[in-house]
């Protein structure tokens, strides 16, 4: 799992070093953040469209929603999409390992990305 340090208000850069990857409980649990409200918003509309999808039926949707992120790979933040396009060509393509494709996944996001920088943060458990 990795991270860049970059954290925005609006247009402003207000952090470049923020820790967003980190271990917890002993080393055994890898725990990251990224976003903001319009992710909030963002996971609100596929939580709604499951709900749709299925009915209101609340547990449904929910398991339904969270096998959207089964796939091994998934990206958060305002370059995701970028890491996330990368990873999936990497992975695809290439016999890099999770760490090498994490990290190359981010340099590419934050060359694309105004919103995220290079102070990467990388953990592996």
């Amino acid at each position: 799992m990795g991270g860049d340090g970059q954290v925005t208000l609006g247009n402003i850069v207000v952090k470049a070093n923020a820790r967003k990857v980190r271990t917890m409980s002993d080393g055994s649990v890898l725990a990251g953040f990224a976003g903001a409200t319009a992710d909030a918003f963002t996971l609100f509309e596929r939580f709604e469209s499951k709900l749709s999808k299925h009915g209101g039926n609340l547990t449904r949707s929910a398991v339904e929603l969270a096998k959207d992120w089964r796939t091994g790979l998934i990206a958060i933040g305002s370059g995701g999409p970028y890491a996330q396009s990368a990873a999936r060509a990497l992975l695809d393509h290439t016999t890099m390992t999770a760490r090498q494709i994490t990290e190359e996944s981010l340099k590419i996001a934050a060359h694309l990305c105004i919103y995220t920088n290079n102070n990467l943060v990388i953990e592996e458990l």
